[in-house]
């Protein structure tokens, strides 16, 4: 397969070119596993590793490759493996916060042209959860689609009503009901995966993702898991990151399930994700308005009249509490990653003062 058809455009042609002076060859992350990586180049196939010097270098587990990463390797090629030496500067990026208490950010996918957020239309279907995801994707440099599975379980009405909410929550955002047993919808979802175009699968424990790059591979190569009857959740069949070639040319990225979905983004980012409500604040008397029962405030008044919904409202505050939150622990991080650095420094120039 040609770099050309996984993607590699002139915006990575550009960034490669220091790294093709000094022999390198370029390559991408088309699998994820305990930090061995599975690297497609002109040699092929690779099992590549990280070098020790970017790996010394590397500040932040953020830094180190993901999968749809472009990369520059110095190839072994009597032991079909690679190092990689650096990662070509990102077109895109979907991330979270880390799950648990440290403030640290988790990549999901880098270099992908649209977004597919996956929820199925059982008892999985939550839009709360789905606003926290067009949240994340709004700071990606991805487009997003919100794709409806398992429509085959809902009765006409109940579909164009989960459609209609959908909507109402993703303002501007392609919604498409599929099925992925059936294979209804999948032709819409292809719509955005041409040659060289890259998408992504994102979503809960059993919203269908691994059926769902079965029915457009064309064949079985993920797993599928039973969902639980007792609360409709699903279990993780999808164990690693992985990057799959269609057969129309597009390139499609699976994921694990997350179960726990922290944010990874900044304040501005509810602008895009909460557009209506931005609109509506754009005629509030006071520019500082915080929504809060001031005089003249135009999102209050939407809330009155119902056509601003009193939930997507409450969501609204509470994912702007949270962005809030996450900058305050990010600059106390920062402050304290910058303290640990001089003090590195200063054990590093006391011990060379030592020597002489």
């Amino acid at each position: 397969m040609s770099l050309k058809a996984l993607g590699f455009d002139e915006h990575f042609r550009k960034c490669f070119a220091p790294y093709k002076e000094k022999g390198l060859f370029a390559g991408r992350v088309v699998r994820e596993e305990s930090n061995i990586y599975r690297v497609i180049s002109e040699h092929g196939e690779l099992r590549a590793t990280v070098s020790g010097r970017l790996w010394y270098h590397a500040e932040a587990r953020s830094e180190f490759p993901a999968i749809g990463d472009w990369v520059a390797l110095r190839v072994i090629e009597a032991e079909n493996k690679a190092k990689i030496v650096a990662i070509l500067d990102r077109k895109s990026c979907f991330s979270r916060k880390e799950a648990g208490t440290v403030t640290r950010e988790q990549i999901i996918a880098a270099n992908v042209d649209v977004l597919f957020i996956v929820t199925g239309l059982d008892r999985d279907f939550n839009v709360r959860r789905l606003e926290r995801y067009l949240l994340l994707c709004s700071n990606s440099g991805a487009n997003p689609v919100v794709v409806l599975n398992k429509s085959d379980l809902c009765h006409d009405e109940e579909l164009m009503t989960k459609i209609g909410e959908a909507r109402a929550c993703a303002p501007g955002t392609p919604v498409i009901p599929v099925s992925a047993l059936e294979g209804s919808g999948l032709e819409s979802m292809q719509l955005y995966l041409e040659k060289g175009q890259t998408g992504a699968l994102v979503g809960s424990s059993g919203v269908g993702k691994s059926a769902l790059i079965n029915a457009l591979l064309g064949r079985e190569c993920q797993l599928v898991g039973e969902v639980r009857e007792a609360d409709g959740r699903g279990r993780h069949t999808t164990t690693h990151r992985e990057l799959f070639t269609l057969p129309e040319g597009g390139l499609l990225i699976d994921s694990p399930g997350m179960r726990e979905l922290q944010l990874w983004t900044e304040e501005d980012s509810l602008e895009l994700a909460f557009s209506d409500i931005e609109e509506l604040a754009q005629n509030c008397r006071f520019r500082d308005c915080q929504h809060q029962g001031e005089p003249g405030c135009a999102v209050h008044q939407a809330l009155e009249e119902g056509t601003l919904a009193a939930d997507r409202f409450d969501s609204y505050l509470q994912l702007q509490k949270e962005t809030r939150y996450l900058a305050r622990r990010q600059d106390q991080k920062a402050r304290q990653e910058e303290q640990a650095k001089w003090r590195r420094i200063s054990r590093q120039i006391r011990k060379m003062k030592i020597r002489r």
